[in-house]
């Protein structure tokens, strides 16, 4: 790897773009997601799967911009035909066959995708499905699993990140706020369920049954551990949903990249409505929500009376960039290339977890598809209160972090790492020897 490049103040670009950055920006940046000590480092440049930073130093890209890039970076097809596009216009008042043509697309990968609307990020695309299920519904609760991270959304939001201090009882998790001066209504609106518990899930939904509006779930939720959900839950609350007139929305922003039309499709499901985001942009702001046609017409102005209940719109919903950034990344992420970034997955999943086995380096592997997550404990976590961090483990996972970023790896910070179709066995091996290097320099950490 290259060695950073020195500024004639001595400091590096990263430091002294960081120094700025602090005098502009709460925190130097506008997502805390790239913070890093001593400072961030600051892009050059992309190409496939290896990201350059401006000191000079490439790194193997297991990030792709937190799952976004499904081909890596400077992917060749889409930057001929956004050239192309940037010179007819970037957004118009106007609609344009682009959005019909990545919808044709979209709606063609799942049988569930009767209707799509696009929108701007993953966020965007849960807000709207909770306010289409409310709206089709006519109740105000939603229910979620604890722990999971579905956007910046005050009813999403609940019970993402609690801790021992504040989670409750599992037979009734508390809804406890992410942000502080977070709406006791907001709070009062959101059911905390277990994760991948049957009984206590089902018994929570019970007690607020004509209450419901919609059950929110990712079937692998990164912040919970990144394992794929229990087939008996998901059946549990799938059947629950359907006997009580309540909508079952799923949070594909990441795992949509696991089939062809998603991770619900590995397990036989169809949600009522599917909120997706990252990898269907090509790399481009994007998100959507797909569905049934008469849960997804209360955004239709024309559907019959009282069938048209929550109008939705946006600047930049949909704009062409967007749009033919998206069907080519989609369109060229056809079957057979998700087969192979799974088997690649495998590998690294398996590798991995032998590395952690051969050095006592006190570590599991979870994820499917072709994402997965090192955790710093032998037992892969089945739900958030098993996969929160105590403190030594918060400690040597940051040291492993740290580890293989100076080995020349860029991974998500919580040690996930989201696989591109650029990459072959060469980046898989490579990361599996960095990792298992790491684990044997942090086995004397306590």
């Amino acid at each position: 790897m290259a060695s950073a490049a020195n500024s004639s103040s001595g400091q590096s670009r990263s430091s002294e773009l960081f120094e700025r950055g602090q005098k502009v920006m709460p925190g130097g940046v506008s997502r805390n997601t790239v913070l890093r000590q001593p400072h961030p480092a600051y892009a050059a440049h992309g190409e496939g799967c290896r990201l350059t930073d401006l000191d000079g130093v490439a790194r193997i890209d297991f990030s792709n911009n937190m799952a976004s890039l499904i081909h890596g970076h400077a992917y060749g097809p889409m930057v001929e035909a956004l050239g192309e596009q940037l010179k007819r216009g970037t957004a118009f008042m106007m609609a344009t066959e682009a959005e019909v043509l990545h919808a044709e697309h979209m709606c063609s990968r799942s049988e569930a995708f009767e209707r799509i609307r696009f929108m701007n990020s993953g966020t965007e695309a849960v807000m709207v499905s909770i306010k289409a299920a409310r709206a089709f519904t006519g109740r105000e609760m939603i229910a979620k699993v604890e722990g999971a991270y579905h956007g910046g959304y005050d009813y999403a939001e609940v019970s993402q990140a609690p801790n021992p201090d504040t989670w409750g009882s599992l037979d009734r998790p508390n809804s406890v706020p992410l942000a502080y001066g977070t709406p006791a209504s907001a709070l009062n609106d959101v059911l905390i369920l277990p994760f991948n518990d049957v009984d206590r899930a089902i018994a929570i939904l019970d007690e607020h049954a004509d209450q419901v509006a919609g059950v929110l779930m990712d079937l692998m939720p990164h912040r919970v551990g990144l394992n794929p959900v229990e087939p008996s839950f998901l059946q549990a609350i799938h059947a629950w949903t359907r006997r009580n007139g309540a909508l079952l929305l799923l949070d594909e922003v990441i795992t949509f990249r696991s089939t062809l039309g998603g991770l619900q499709g590995h397990y036989g499901v169809q949600a009522d409505l599917t909120a997706m985001g990252k990898m269907i942009g090509g790399g481009f702001p994007i998100g959507a929500v797909a569905g049934r046609a008469d849960v997804m017409d209360v955004m239709n102005p024309a559907a019959p009376p009282g069938r048209y209940l929550f109008p939705h719109s946006g600047t930049f919903s949909a704009n062409p960039m967007s749009m033919v950034a998206g069907r080519i990344a989609m369109e060229h992420f056809d079957a057979a290339a998700c087969e192979r970034l799974n088997r690649l997955a495998d590998r690294a999943r398996s590798g991995i977890a032998e590395a952690a086995r051969r050095t006592g380096g006190r570590a599991c592997v979870t994820g499917a598809g072709s994402i997965l997550r090192v955790h710093m404990k032998e037992n892969p976590p089945r739900n958030f209160r098993e996969a929160y961090l105590s403190p030594e483990e918060n400690a040597r996972l940051k040291a492993l972090l740290d580890h293989l970023f100076d080995a020349g790896f860029v991974m998500i910070n919580t040690c996930s790492a989201m696989l591109s179709t650029p990459m072959t066995e060469a980046e898989i091996d490579a990361l599996i020897v960095a990792c298992g290097e790491g684990f044997e320099a942090i086995s004397a950490m306590p």
